[in-house]
This record gives C-alpha cells, sequence and structure tokens, in this order.
C-alpha cells in the first residue's frame, strides 16, 4: 500500500481527521485540488467542543493568536464613523434574533468546567486551515496540493484512488471534499434532504454609504442582511428561490443589487474582494461509510450557514473518526468500532440540518412567518430562552448515546484542575486513551492510567475518556461497566 489512509480535501475537516491519524503514526495523505488556502469568506467562529478539540492536542495558543487578529479588525469595524455607543455583549444569533450576553445563566451546569477553550469564538476558517497545515507538516503527513481526486475503484481490502495522471493505493479512503463530494458521487452514497428555497450572498467588499446600513443582522421587509463585524462583510438571503447558476463569478453589479434589495439602502459596490453564492439545501448521508470509504464534513451533510455550524460539525466528525480508524487500522481494535462513527455523529448532523431549517422559515418575510418570529423573538429575550439557544449554538449540550447513568457519559469531559497544577487537557496531547483515578483505585492494562488528586471535590472518582475527550465511564470503584466501557473503546 502507498498509504493506510488517503483523505480527498485539505480544508479544516481533512487537514484535522489528518493530523488525528497522523499523531497515532497512521501513512497518511491529504489530497487537495486548489494550490493555495482558499481565501473566500467562509466560516468565522468556533464552538466549545472545536475549541476543545485543539485545546486538548496542544493547539490552544495558536488559536487565541488567531482570534486575536479576529478581534483586531473587529475593532477596526466598531471604529468606522467615529464613537458609537457600546453595543450588547454578543452571545451568538437564531435567525437574525441578537442573542445577548447578559441573558446567559452561567451557572447552568452545562457550562461548568470547559477550561480555557470556552475562551474562544471568533477564529477565521482560513486561519484554522493555516496552522491545521502546519501541525499535519510536524506530524508527518503528506499534503499533496494542486492534486485532486478523479475517481477511485474499491475492493474488499484496499481502495485505487486516481489523481490526474496518478494513481495511488490506500487501505481506507476517507472524503472531505465539500458539498459536491466526487467521492461521495463515485462510492454511491444516499444523499436525501430538502432542496433550497433561498439565494444567500456573503462577500468582503468596498463599499460607498455603508454608514446607513445598520450593524450586525437585520431582518426587514425584503429579506435579511449582515453588515460586520470586520470591514466590508456583507451577507444578504433572499427568499425568492435558489440562484439559477452558483458557478459563475460574484460579481460586484450582483451584490450591490441583492444588498440593495433586501436593505432599501442606495450602497454602490465598488470592490469585490472575496464574495460566494449559498442557499439553503440541507442534505445528509444515510450512512458515514461503505466498506472502506468514509465520508466527513460536508460531504456527509450540507446545509445552510445560518448559526456557524458547519465547520464545527466537520471537525466533530474528523475527531470522532480518526482514533477509531487508527485503532482499526493498527489492529487495536475490531471493524466493528467504526460502525460507532455514524451511530454517533449522524444524529448530531441531522439536528444541524434542522436548526438550520427552522431559521430559514424564521426568517421568512411573510406572515406566518413573522408571527411565529415574534413569539420566539420573546423568548429569546429571557434569561432561559437564550440560555437555551446558546447552549445548543455553543455545543455544550451535544452527547453521545453511551451506556450508564452518570450524567458525564457521553460528553466532553471536564477540564477539571488538579492538586500539581495540571489539567486533564494537558494529558490527552498524545490522542490516546485515559483512565482517570481520582482516588478510586483504578488500574488497567488497557489504556494509561493517571492518578492524581482535583483541586476541587466531585462526586466521581474516576473517568474513562476517550481520545477524542468523550466520557466513556464515570464512577467511583472499578465495576463491570468500567470493564465493559474499556472492552468496547479499547
Amino acid at each position: 500500500m502507498d498509504y493506510d489512509v488517503i483523505i480527498s480535501g485539505g480544508g479544516p475537516v481533512g487537514l484535522m481527521l489528518a493530523c488525528e491519524l497522523g499523531l497515532q503514526g497512521v501513512r497518511v495523505a491529504v489530497l487537495e485540488r486548489l494550490a493555495e488556502i482558499d481565501q473566500t469568506i467562509k466560516a468565522g467562529s468556533v464552538n466549545t467542543p472545536t475549541a476543545e478539540a485543539f485545546y486538548r492536542r496542544g493547539l490552544l495558543p495558536a488559536l487565541e493568536e488567531a482570534q486575536e487578529h479576529t478581534m483586531v479588525a473587529f475593532r477596526q469595524f466598531m471604529a468606522q464613523g467615529g464613537e458609537k455607543p457600546k453595543p450588547p455583549s454578543f452571545a451568538g444569533h437564531f435567525a437574525a434574533l441578537w442573542l445577548k450576553g447578559d441573558h446567559v445563566d452561567e451557572d447552568d451546569p452545562a457550562f461548568a468546567d470547559r477550561g480555557p477553550a470556552a475562551r474562544l469564538v471568533g477564529v477565521r476558517q482560513q486561519d484554522i486551515e493555516h496552522l491545521l497545515g502546519v501541525r499535519a507538516a510536524e506530524l508527518g503527513v503528506e499534503v499533496l496540493r494542486g492534486v485532486e481526486l478523479t475517481g477511485f475503484e474499491a475492493a474488499a481490502d484496499e481502495v485505487t484512488v486516481h489523481a490526474g495522471d496518478r494513481e495511488l493505493r490506500c487501505r481506507w479512503l476517507v472524503g472531505c471534499d465539500g458539498g459536491r463530494s466526487t467521492v461521495r458521487s463515485v462510492a454511491g452514497f444516499e444523499f436525501p434532504g430538502t432542496p433550497p428555497m433561498i439565494t444567500g450572498h456573503q462577500a468582503i467588499v468596498t463599499m460607498e454609504g455603508a454608514e446607513r446600513l445598520g450593524v450586525g443582522w437585520t431582518h426587514t421587509d425584503t429579506g435579511i442582511y449582515v453588515h460586520g463585524p470586520v470591514p466590508g462583510r456583507i451577507l444578504t438571503v433572499e427568499f425568492d428561490g435558489p440562484p439559477e447558476d452558483r458557478t459563475t463569478p460574484v460579481t460586484a453589479q450582483e451584490l450591490q443589487a441583492s444588498l440593495r434589495a433586501v436593505s432599501g439602502v442606495d450602497v454602490t459596490i465598488t470592490e469585490v474582494k472575496t464574495a460566494t453564492r449559498f442557499t439553503d439545501n440541507a442534505r445528509q448521508v444515510t450512512t458515514y461509510r461503505l466498506g472502506r470509504v468514509l465520508l466527513a464534513g460536508d460531504a456527509a451533510h450540507v446545509h445552510s450557514p445560518f448559526g456557524g455550524q458547519g465547520l464545527n460539525l466537520g471537525i466533530g466528525d474528523a475527531v470522532n473518526l480518526g482514533w477509531k480508524l487508527a485503532a482499526v487500522i493498527q489492529g487495536r481494535s475490531p471493524e466493528a468500532l467504526l460502525d460507532t462513527y455514524t451511530a454517533e455523529r449522524h444524529p448530531i448532523g441531522a439536528w444541524v440540518l434542522d436548526w438550520t431549517r427552522a431559521q430559514v422559515l424564521l426568517m421568512r418575510p411573510e406572515a406566518r412567518s413573522r408571527a411565529l418570529r415574534a413569539i420566539v423573538s420573546d423568548l429569546v429575550d429571557t434569561v432561559a430562552g437564550t440560555t437555551y439557544f446558546v447552549k445548543k449554538i455553543s455545543g455544550v449540550s451535544q452527547r453521545y448515546d453511551l451506556p450508564g447513568d452518570h450524567p458525564l457519559i457521553g460528553r466532553s469531559a471536564p477540564d477539571l484542575e488538579l492538586a500539581d497544577g495540571s489539567r486533564l487537557a494537558d494529558h490527552l496531547r498524545q490522542g490516546r486513551g485515559l483512565l482517570l483515578d481520582l482516588g478510586a483505585g483504578l488500574d488497567h492494562a488497557r489504556v494509561p492510567v493517571l492518578a492524581a488528586k482535583p483541586v476541587d471535590a466531585r462526586d466521581f472518582s474516576g473517568l474513562l475518556v476517550r481520545p477524542d475527550g468523550i466520557v466513556a465511564w464515570a464512577g467511583n470503584a472499578p465495576d463491570a461497566a468500567l470493564e465493559e466501557a474499556l472492552a468496547t473503546w479499547f
């Protein structure tokens, strides 16, 4: 075999998966058709599970530096036009409804023990892709830019990949090649869902008359538009059907017409720096694996960008799949372990699709949607309502359906502060499982055991943490449930 794994697509999802595999010593290559990182405006925020994934691999400082670059641009935008009243604290949005940070119940248990990762929010997708590229090189991952997968044949024990005039053999192929995935199409994955109803544009532009635009998300009688949070950034949503053509370059005239139509302001766009169209096409494959071919990210699920869930959903796929695929390749787990990838990630993907569909319906400029929007707006303006939406958007409420009664099981592990000055995340950097013994007398040959004392008292004395940071068992003494969890995951 040329490689254990070939990944088609070198965006953040493909690179994150490659890094997780490379960390385990797996021979992996990434095929990326673009010679350079795509600068088209894309995602600009990370949720808590994504931040935790980077934090647990020692990448938090790099993310914090990238976030500071974003905040510099944000402060420049807010300074345009002189002094302005300080806006209310911002905790996200749902269907263009502003979620106020001072309405969030910070004492909700879902926000507890997230550690330094909770500080991360605003990071550009391009910055994430850059730092993952650096990390992949450090791990010895081959990233072949300017090389596009054009086809493949999957057999019972190998996959032959065609990339132009190259032919490469691997044991597993993973499609991280976006919403129009070649891997998904050639493999024959079913891709059901709902068709698009909107035309959206997102761009960074130079324009005249921008001072007359509102800041942030604005709902109008004709659609939705967004101005900011960085200079020149605009987003428009029109509800008269999908675009006739999504392949031709977006022009200044097209953006200007859309922005004028939804804002009612005669803005003049003089230059387009980066622009893209989008729709609310919402589809998801029925399984994330067919034989030796797997999918992750937009190749497995597509939806509108509302709520900023796409990048985070894909990173979650990569972190869930990486350690499992490595364990199977290296003979540490049976192939059946890969079945848990679809079982765990498909429900979260399905939720994201519905989350974005609900927002589109609430934003429609028609009487029924406006009536429902008024009710949701009232709910959003309460502490309980805001806390509910922020828990969903931030990802802190995510849970896998794993056996066991303890509330931590199936959730992201708490970032416990330990008596020696370290935190739990510091002990997860190698991508291995961990049996944390806080006094339960735990010992096992399958996974490393860390005997430690927590700074704060807990209602458990032991945790079994998977390589992806998910709690597989929690208790106060070794029991049959711990043995079962060890046998299942290790």
